[in-house]
């Protein structure tokens, strides 16, 4: 799968979106990638994880033994992911703000694993998943993703495995171009809900 492939899914699901959104970095864009829509039908997870389980094969080979992702939006693509790859599937979890394992989920020391992410637009959780995963002695070989939204701008400190690549300029709040100024903005994402 290429870029167009990815994303001629996400028109096909409605999961494309136009408007103007509050992305988890807290900065303003005016498209938005709704993984959730894609995520709630079989067919084109099931198609878009196995060419991501595929592109890890291509560069990593056999090295990885796990798969992990941070909840909530990356598990599905993270299991999804690793039931292609063969692979046993941890999560990670915020507890106090902060990624961590729960649920009985570890590494031996050194592990070698991939960390498997839904969009990266920053790179600010990615980031807190690979120092989790490195806090618990797992060695973080990349981070594969569905679309990176950065255009390979985001820099995730290890190598970064995109299904896709779009650059998708994004805004602070008190910067917003004119053609956002007007419309409401809504927070389609999870980080920060009371």
């Amino acid at each position: 799968m290429n870029t167009e492939d990815v994303l001629a899914l996400f028109k096909e699901y409605g999961a494309l979106l136009n408007g103007h959104f509050i992305l988890s970095s807290g900065r303003h864009a005016d498209t938005y990638l709704n993984k959730s829509i894609i995520s709630q039908y079989p067919a084109p997870t099931e198609t878009l994880c196995r060419a991501l389980a595929q592109k890890i094969k291509d560069e990593l080979g056999d090295q990885p033994v796990s798969v992990i992702s941070p909840a909530m939006g990356a598990i599905i693509f993270g299991y999804e992911t690793a039931r292609h790859l063969e692979l046993p599937f941890m999560f990670l979890e915020r507890v106090d703000g902060e990624f961590t394992f729960r649920r009985g989920f570890g590494l031996e020391e050194g592990a070698p694993v991939v960390i498997v992410e839904d969009i990266v637009s920053t790179g600010l959780s990615s980031r807190e998943a690979i120092a989790a995963v490195r806090k618990e002695g797992g060695n973080p070989l990349a981070l594969a993703c569905l679309i990176d939204r950065s255009g390979g701008a985001a820099d995730v400190g290890i190598p970064m495995l995109p299904l896709a690549e779009l650059d998708v300029e994004s805004w602070e709040a008190d910067d917003l171009p004119p053609h956002l100024k007007d419309i409401p903005a809504v927070k389609p994402g999870s980080r920060g809900l009371k």
